[in-house]
């Protein structure tokens, strides 16, 4: 047996497939399949359409040739009724037929023929001389007010000696639908010249119904019309056509104009069209599709692993890439997973923390019955997901805190093999709400400073009262005593008005009472302005109310502004930092002082109010305060801005007052708002939860 293998690996090095790198061979692999795949389903495409296109010219010419068929029909039906009709027109012309002979022989032909209404023998003045048919009225009506159509025809069959058909006309029977009706007038021509004629009344809807067979109107739907498209007669036993295949020709007639239109009521062929071509398409693509299944399981260990390799690299990217941790956990809690930020976050290695069950290498100790909790909820599946924040420790022995958020993890069967967490490193965060803390509360400082300047003038002007009384009392009293000593030791001096002790104890009670008011006055501006921790405690409005009066006084010395407090009664008390407090009433009220600035006299009231409500949505208590001017009101265009940072309508303004008011009300669970006040001005009203002492 000769041997092939050295001619067939010559054959083969010199083949170009052996000549084309690896790469490219892969391409090939890949793409011949696609190209040979899509040429056979285009070749089956093509060979659907053009099943589809020649079974539809078929049916359409299928259609052509039924609709000449019956055109033929119908125009060889008509010409043997207007020859039938002749030999009674040539009889009555010769005077062989009588009226009673010719109704005889027009009444067989109409039995005979049910396309045929009535007929009329007319004299040459067109007048009724005998009426066969369905109705003699009928006949009548056509000539006198229903059918010039037909007179017309008359006229002209009777000058050209020809039968002549009439145009089509409607005439609606009696307790009957209208019906397409046309004449066939032959001229009635005897020795003495035209004496009249003979009128046949065909009925379209009787040619239809005489004329078409039952399984063409099965399929069809035929109509008679005149060429415009008026509908003279309708048969269709299954519906009106689909419009797809239809075909219309003109029925020969002299001297009428009548149009044989045919609809189909068959809908476009199936694109496929019967079982076999269904089978061989199916098989065809059944093959094509298990030949490249085959092939391309040829390649699938290759394109898996390079999928897996670019899976490996993506994830790893992604991993390095993070800085939120992730820790993953089986259900008996054992540490499965940990990606480089979960590391670098607790300073320890994944060799380190994979595996580990707990207590885990970055609990706190001090934080051990928390992480137990915590851990036993999350191994129970009662853990939320809303995420919780805790304490680790670093490696390091350094505490930070970090923000946890569990979830299940599932396999690709969806059952819970473990816990997937995420962790978030809360260290700058918390350095960042510190800092804006600070920021806080260097901005409050601030505003106060700003409302004790304001108030400086003012403060003058109040502590120089009690200290000018405190001088006078003083004095009144060293003048008392000097004199008193003076006249004991030389038995003269200034004569006064004898006084005792008593005399004395009431000045020197007068200078406290001033010294009390002062005092007072610089220590209400002395808690104001001094920077301290926030401290909330229970206080009534009352009582707040009575320590920023003096205050609230000195802000009106200057105005004609009339103050009024309308306090509610039984108001619970509130669990506030009363400084804090008083700074937001104060701006409110410094600010509706300088609304009501260009206000009369008059009008200028300043109202402090306060009451209490239970909202509708909550079973607890709100108290509500309120400070309303009579001013001219917030415009819409200021009011969307009014509480933002550094924004003011004042020309000397810094614009954080109110900023800081609403951070004040909302630091105390409260909110600030603002409403037009009746009948002018505005009121800026907060709420603030009643204190609730615990039982």
């Amino acid at each position: 047996m000769p041997n092939f293998a050295p001619f067939l690996k010559k054959l083969l090095t010199y083949y170009p497939w052996y000549r084309l790198s690896q790469r490219q061979q892969q391409r090939l692999r890949w793409w011949m399949p696609a190209v040979f795949i899509g040429l056979f389903l285009c070749a089956v495409g093509t060979f659907l359409w053009l099943s589809f296109t020649i079974e539809r010219n078929d049916r359409q010419e299928s259609l052509i040739v039924d609709t000449l068929w019956m055109q033929q029909a119908i125009e060889f039906q008509l010409e043997g009724d207007q020859r039938s009709m002749r030999v009674i027109a040539d009889d009555l012309a010769s005077g062989r037929l009588s009226p009673q002979q010719f109704q005889a022989q027009a009444q067989s032909v109409i039995r005979n023929n049910r396309e045929i209404l009535n007929v009329l023998w007319l004299d040459a003045n067109l007048n009724i001389l005998a009426s066969v048919g369905v109705s003699e009225q009928i006949g009548r009506n056509l000539f006198t007010e229903l059918n010039p159509n037909s007179k017309q025809a008359a006229v002209r069959a009777m000058r050209l000696r020809s039968p002549t058909y009439s145009q089509p006309y409607i005439l609606r029977l009696p307790e009957s639908e209208a019906d397409g009706l046309f004449d066939l007038h032959i001229p009635l021509i005897s020795d003495e010249g035209i004496i009249g004629t003979l009128c046949v009344i065909f009925s379209s809807r009787g040619i239809l119904d005489e004329m078409v067979p039952w399984w063409f109107a099965k399929d069809n739907q035929i109509q008679l019309t005149e060429p415009d498209g008026v509908v003279l007669a309708e048969r269709s036993a299954g519906g009106h056509g689909k419009g797809i295949y239809q075909h219309f020709t003109a029925i020969e007639l002299p001297g009428a104009a009548v149009v044989l239109r045919v609809n189909s009521l068959k809908g476009s062929p199936d694109l496929i069209p019967n079982i076999l071509v269904v089978i061989v398409v199916s098989l065809s693509v059944a093959l094509l599709w298990s030949l490249w299944i085959l092939f391309r399981d040829l390649h699938r260990r290759h394109e898996l692993d390079e999928a897996l390799r670019d899976q490996y690299t993506f994830r790893r990217a992604m991993e390095d890439s993070l800085v939120t941790g992730l820790r993953a956990r089986d259900l008996e809690g054992r540490v499965t997973y940990v990606n480089p930020a979960f590391c670098k976050m607790t300073g320890f290695t994944a060799e380190e923390l994979i595996g580990v069950r707990p207590p885990m290498p970055y609990w706190a100790p001090e934080a051990y019955a928390e992480y137990s909790e915590r851990h036993a909820q999350v191994l129970a599946g009662t853990i939320t997901q809303e995420g919780y924040e805790t304490i680790f420790q670093h490696k390091n022995g350094t505490r930070f805190p970090v923000l946890i958020f569990e979830a299940p993890l599932r396999n690709s069967k969806g059952e819970q093999t473990g816990w997937m967490s995420s962790i978030l490193d809360l260290t700058e965060q918390k350095k960042m709400e510190e800092l804006n803390r600070q920021h806080q509360e260097k901005l409050q400082s601030i505003a106060r400073l700003t409302t004790m300047g304001e108030l400086a003038s003012t403060l003058s002007h109040e502590l120089n009262q009690p200290l000018s009384a405190i001088t006078s009392y003083s004095t009144a009293a060293l003048n008392m005593l000097n004199a008193n000593r003076q006249t004991a030791a030389t038995g003269q001096g200034i004569e006064l008005p004898p006084f005792s002790v008593t005399d004395i104890e009431e000045i020197l009670q007068k200078v406290y009472q001033q010294a009390t008011r002062a005092g007072n006055v610089i220590r209400s501006v002395h808690e104001f302005v001094r920077k301290r921790e926030p401290q909330k405690a229970p206080c009534t409005v009352e009582q707040l109310f009575e320590s920023i009066k003096p205050l609230v006084e000195l802000q009106t010395r200057h105005s004609s502004v009339q103050i009024h407090y309308e306090i509610g009664r039984q108001l619970p008390p509130l669990l506030i930092d009363r400084v804090m407090l008083e700074q937001v009433l104060l701006n409110l009220t410094r600010n509706a002082i300088e609304a009501m600035e260009s206000v009369p006299p008059s009008a200028q009231h300043l109202t402090l109010r306060a009451w209490v409500e239970v909202a509708a949505s909550d079973t607890h208590e709100k108290v509500y305060l309120a400070v309303e001017d009579l001013g001219h009101g917030i415009n819409s265009a200021v009011a969307s801005k009014l509480f933002s940072p550094f924004f003011t309508t004042k020309s000397e303004g810094m614009g954080i007052g109110l900023n800081i008011c609403r951070s004040i009300i909302e630091f105390h669970h409260g909110s600030l708002w603002h409403e037009p006040n009746q009948p002018s001005g505005c009121r800026f009203i907060f709420s603030l939860p009643a204190y609730q002492p615990s039982t």
